[in-house]
Order: C-alpha cells, then structure tokens, then sequence
C-alpha cells in the first residue's frame, strides 16, 4: 500500500514539473498591490463616478486570464484517456483529482479571510453601514457561510452590513465564488471544446461585456460587478468571468511565445497605469468609461499576459521580485478588505485624504506583511498537509 502511494505522489509531483511562468506570478502580485490602494480611495468616495484611483476592480479580469492560461497550460494534457499524458500516471488525471487540488490550492485562504472578517467585524462594533446593530448570532452564522463560499442574498439576516454583499465579512470572496465556477466549468465542459468551440465562446461572452459595459448595465458605465445577487450584478459577473477565463484557457492552447525584453517591467508599468487611470466621460457619457474597460478586458489584457508569458526574467533580482508577488499575491487579496472595513469605519466620518494618508499607507504594508506571515506559517503548511492527505502535490 505504501509503494503505490508513493507512487502515485511522485508521479503527481512529476506533473507539477513543467517550466514556470514567473513573470505571470509577478503581474499577479503586481495587480494585487493596486487593488488594495484602489479599495483604499473607496474610503473617499461617494460614488464610482467621483473615485479618485478607478478601475481597481478590473484586476479581478486580469486574474481570470492569468487563471485561465494557468489552468489550461497546467491540466490540459493531463486528463485520463488523454494520449501522450504527461502526469506519468496509468489513465491521466480524474475530475475529482483536480477539483481536490484546486480546493486544496484556494480554500484555506477563504476560510481564512471569512474569520479575519468576522473578527474585524466584531471589534467595529458588529454595525451594518446605517448604524444598526447586528447579533452576535448572524455574525458567526455569516462567517460560517462565507468559510464555504455560499453567498448571501439581499436582505438575509446575515448579510451583515447591509450592502447587498455575497460576503459582507469579505468582499473579495465573490471573485472566488466564480473562480470555483470557473474550475467546474473547465473540468466538466471547457477542456472538453475543439479550440474552434473555444474560441467561439470566448467571442461570444466578449460581445456581451463589451455590450454590458458600454451599454451602462451595472448603473454606472463600468464593470465592477459579480459582487452581488442583485438586479444584472450577477449576470454580469458571469460574463467577466466567461470571457476572461476562457481566453486565457484559449491562449494556452499551442501557446507561441514571442522574444520580448524586459516584460515583467513593461507589463507591470501598463497594469499599474490602467488600473489606477481616472474615468473616462463623466455621468452624461458613462459609455466612454465603458468603453475603455471593455477595451481593456477584452483587449490589452490578454496581449499583457501573452507578453508576460513569453517574456524572460532579466536576472536574480526581477526573479526575487517576481517570487516574492507571486507568493503573496492571493493572501494579500484575500485578508486586506477586512481591515479595509476598519479604515472604512473611520474615514466615511469625513477624515479626508489629507489626513488619512499615514494610516492608509499602514494598511498598505501592513497587509503585505500580514499576507507574508500568513502564507508562512498557515496557508502552506495546510496546502502541504492537504496534499500529503489527499495524496497529491499541489503548489
């Protein structure tokens, strides 16, 4: 018995062997890092039309491209009765060995972040937005919900602040809700298309969020939806995480990479700068916004991840640098928001920016060394202890 799990943990590991896209890690990291500071100027905000750093939420569509290509380059030809399979395992990989190694890869964060967010919670006083008091009781009922990833509906007692959030303890999570969808999808369905079937998905859902976005569905001309049950909000995160997912699956199929020099740098400065970028057209030509972010998803994006793919690291440095995203760019993701909350807490009292700057730079480093910390002492030692359990390797 214990040959044959040794055996078949190898082999796993052997699976996992494949060239590394380093620089995909990076960028990763690299829009992770702007979407705390976007989340940071929510704190000055009355609306998404008077946001001062926008866009921020597109890196949630960035995420779904890099997921995508990740995925596909990584599974595509390990499936059973695949030929030429390169798990080194008789029959390939099985559908529930995938959907235990994604688990395994993404979970612990989000029971984590749905404890993190209960906790900051509580010490705000358990308040929902207009002051009201919330029980004990639909806190931790809201906690447990969120460590398993079921959204709550508008108006259930526990959706906590009052704010039509699928995860009021952690927002971030609804992004997780459709990267599990996502991983279904691809298990069952995707892998399964011809590139051409593929390709005609990845067309079709990029017609309907350019037509989402331009067309002014989420209310304010832009896409920062998927976050809620309510109104178009879920159908339009559908769409984000179709095409996104999906060209990202497609460009791993017999991926080409181009000689580019300094990608990680080049790629980085233009995430940065399309993240952060001031909207575009104001509340008369909201479509103008639209617009820029259809272009952006549907667009530059995917040429962002298909450079930094076929890009190579400059040295040890740039590698370091790349590594050292790459590690906290899911924790810092997923534990910020909830002292986002905090900060939250204070600033809409009418603290502005002026002041505020010190404790938002706090938060900003603070999450880094807190996801850091995290990543070493919780979030891999349980991945490692879940595979050797589950009898996988899974990074």
């Amino acid at each position: 018995m214990k040959n044959t799990v040794d055996k078949t943990v190898a082999a796993s590991a052997f699976a996992d062997s494949k060239p590394h896209y380093a620089i995909l890690d990076g960028l990763r990291g690299v829009a992770a890092l702007v979407v705390i500071w976007y989340h940071v100027f929510e704190g000055f905000a009355t609306s998404p039309l008077d946001q001062k750093f926008n866009h921020g939420y597109l890196a949630v569509d960035f995420f779904f491209i890099l997921s995508g290509f990740v995925v596909g380059y990584a599974y595509d030809d390990r499936w059973k009765g695949r030929p030429g399979d390169a798990s080194g395992v008789r029959g390939g990989m099985r559908i529930r060995d995938f959907l235990k190694r994604r688990l395994i890869r993404l979970h612990p964060m989000v029971v984590l972040g749905s404890v993190l967010g209960a906790v900051t919670f509580l010490i705000q006083g358990s308040v929902q937005w207009n002051g009201a008091q919330v029980p004990f009781g639909a806190v931790m009922l809201s906690m447990l919900l969120g460590m398993f990833l079921i959204p709550a509906y508008p108006g259930a007692p526990y959706e906590v602040r009052g704010n039509n959030e699928m995860y009021p303890l952690n927002g971030p999570s609804w992004s997780l809700f459709f990267e599990y969808i996502g991983n279904i999808l691809y298990a069952l369905v995707l892998r399964r298309l011809s590139t051409r079937s593929l390709a005609v998905v990845v067309a079709v859902s990029g017609l309907g969020l350019a037509g989402y976005a331009v067309g002014g569905l989420s209310g304010f001309g832009h896409l920062g939806v998927g976050w809620s049950l309510t109104d178009l909000n879920l159908p339009g995160g559908f769409l984000r995480l179709m095409f996104s997912f999906g060209v990202g699956l497609l460009m791993s199929r017999g991926f080409r990479p181009w000689k580019v020099r300094g990608a990680f740098w080049i790629c980085s400065a233009a995430v940065i700068l399309l993240l952060s970028a001031p909207r575009i057209g104001g509340e008369d030509r909201m479509w103008l916004n639209g617009l820029y972010e259809a272009v952006c998803v549907t667009c530059v994006f995917p040429l962002l991840v298909y450079i930094g793919a076929s890009g190579r690291l400059a040295g040890p440095v740039s590698g370091r640098i790349c590594k050292f995203l790459g590690d906290i760019s899911y924790p810092v993701y997923m534990i910020h928001y909830p002292f986002m909350y905090l900060f939250y807490s204070w600033t809409f009292t009418g603290v502005p920016f002026s002041e505020a700057w010190p404790w938002a730079v706090t938060v900003f480093l603070g999450s880094i060394v807190l996801a850091y910390t995290v990543l070493k002492v919780y979030d891999e030692p349980l991945r490692r202890w879940l595979g050797r359990k589950w009898l996988l390797q899974v990074r």
